[in-house]
């Protein structure tokens, strides 16, 4: 038990040291990196891999920690509204893909719309909330234009790079995909 505990741990700093470098792959390009999303797909990925309470963690701590090291994204309120929408995004995915019936490509993606949505709504009530004493405030247009608009090449990246790899993480056997029995279930209740 102590063991997989370490096994997750260890995986979750790789997942929160790929948040921090994928960046650099979109030149510190602000626009860029809006459009790309890099930290999300490390950061769903520890949520389906290690958990959903490892992901939440790594998904708070990556913009957070990347914003100290690197100014990018901008802490205020970029870094601290990406915080809550990470986290949102790797409890989510990993608390619901983990509870699924079945484990597979499909319900991954379900799982995955459902997180990228509910985490979409969270960063929206983060940035009311932070932009909320400033003059510009943050209206219904920048929190579409945020959310879904500018963010449409990222979320096709992450719908073919997330499942990409979990697929290829089950034929290596190192993290398969699962069905529960029912029929075992009804046996072991007679």
């Amino acid at each position: 038990m102590k063991s997989i505990h370490i096994k997750k741990l260890i995986l979750s700093a790789m997942f929160l040291a790929l948040g921090i470098v994928l960046p650099f792959l979109t030149g510190q390009i602000q626009i860029i990196g809006n459009m790309l999303l890099p930290m999300h797909i490390p950061v769903m990925l520890c949520g389906l891999i290690c958990g959903w309470q490892y992901g939440i963690v790594v998904g708070f701590i990556t913009p957070l920690l990347r914003s100290a090291m690197f100014t990018m994204p901008v802490m205020f309120p970029g870094a601290i509204a990406m915080a809550f929408e990470l986290a949102t995004y790797a409890g989510v995915v990993g608390y619901l893909y983990s509870h699924a019936r079945w484990q597979c490509v499909k319900m991954l993606y379900r799982c995955m719309i459902v997180a990228m949505l509910v985490g979409r709504i969270v960063w929206g009530i983060a940035m009311a909330i932070l932009l909320s004493r400033t003059l510009t405030g943050f209206s219904v247009y920048a929190f579409i234009s945020g959310a879904f608009i500018n963010a449409i090449p990222g979320i096709i990246l992450q719908l073919i790079v997330i499942p990409a790899v979990m697929v290829a993480l089950n034929k290596t056997k190192l993290v398969p995909f699962r069905k529960h029995n029912s029929m075992h279930k009804k046996k072991t209740a007679h």
